[in-house]
């Protein structure tokens, strides 16, 4: 009889123990997840920082071709089936190696050099550069650089010979560049007014922000300059040939 009670006293023991044991475990789990959501969405919001180079190189090259297709989708009323894919492609070769690539060296490298105080000025709260002088007057060069040399001397003739190459009507480089150059000539006048109404004040508040912000912001800004951009000077003409033939 005694033996019995003790079989059963040890069974409940056992029973109330792994209960004991559960109860703790659970919570234990529901927290580690939490942990882990949490851990992975600031993994994710820390993108910026940690890999500042390839995350602006994604969404410039996402933002540009994304641009073209909803100008021709919306404004120009195409249907998905009849978007024109080699237009495109003109801005997804833009938005990589120029917007992407080359503006980051530009923009980050070079300025880095000419521009001393980049650095110290872009970790200062915004009262602070407004005291910096020696700061605020690197950031006026950087504006007046970008709009008198930067946009109007390389970025234009570069995306005008990028659409001459992408529509391949000529297999010369030569042919790409001064083709490209001509049209840009022509278009000089719109082009350029249309820059300084949108970067200059763009780039009064680019050259502010801390520095891995500046590239994703340009782009932002750049998404409704790309659409302009598509909208008037996307489409590739069609040579004379061409116009014959159809």
């Amino acid at each position: 009889m005694l033996s019995s009670y003790r079989s059963k006293a040890m069974a409940l023991s056992r029973l109330s123990m792994s209960s004991f044991s559960k109860s703790f475990v659970k919570p234990q789990n529901a927290s580690s997840t939490r942990f882990s959501s949490t851990s992975t969405g600031s993994s994710l919001a820390n993108i910026p920082k940690t890999h500042p180079f390839a995350f602006q190189l994604a969404v410039a090259t996402g933002k540009t071709s994304a641009a073209d297709i909803v100008v021709q989708v919306a404004a120009e009323g195409k249907k998905f089936n009849e978007i024109d894919w080699k237009r495109n492609g003109i801005f997804v070769v833009f938005g990589f190696a120029y917007l992407g690539c080359f503006q980051w060296w530009l923009m980050v490298t070079k300025y880095r050099q000419w521009f001393p105080t980049m650095d110290r000025f872009a970790k200062l709260s915004f009262a602070q550069k407004l005291k910096d002088t020696a700061g605020l007057i690197d950031a006026a060069k950087m504006v007046v650089f970008d709009v008198v040399v930067h946009l109007p001397m390389i970025y234009f003739p570069v995306y005008y010979t990028v659409k001459e190459f992408v529509s391949m009507k000529s297999y010369n480089p030569i042919d790409w560049v001064k083709d490209g150059c001509t049209k840009y000539a022509g278009n000089m006048k719109e082009d350029l007014s249309a820059m300084i109404k949108l970067w200059g004040p763009s780039d009064c508040v680019q050259f502010v922000l801390p520095l891995h912000i500046r590239m994703p912001f340009r782009h932002l800004v750049s998404f409704f300059w790309t659409a302009y951009v598509s909208f008037t000077r996307g489409a590739i003409e069609e040579t004379d040939e061409e116009k014959e033939a159809a």
